[in-house]
């Protein structure tokens, strides 16, 4: 199985612990558990922030340019 990011799509996918992915593509922490994805955006001093599930995701990541 291959992993893409929930955001981008992208394959540059990294794992960080147990069901816990980063993606370096668009700087964001995911985290798949039971069936669900929850996503985070990484601050500067690694600080996890969750980005509401029902929230747009375009209007709340981040992505690194």
């Amino acid at each position: 199985m291959v992993l893409v990011c929930p955001v981008c799509g992208e394959r540059g996918i990294g794992k960080v612990g147990i069901g816990q992915y980063y993606c370096k593509d668009c700087c964001i922490e995911f985290e798949c558990k039971n069936d669900t994805i929850k996503i985070y955006n990484v601050q500067d001093d690694g600080t996890l922030i969750a980005i509401p599930e029902d929230s747009t995701l375009k209007d709340n990541v981040e992505v690194a340019q």
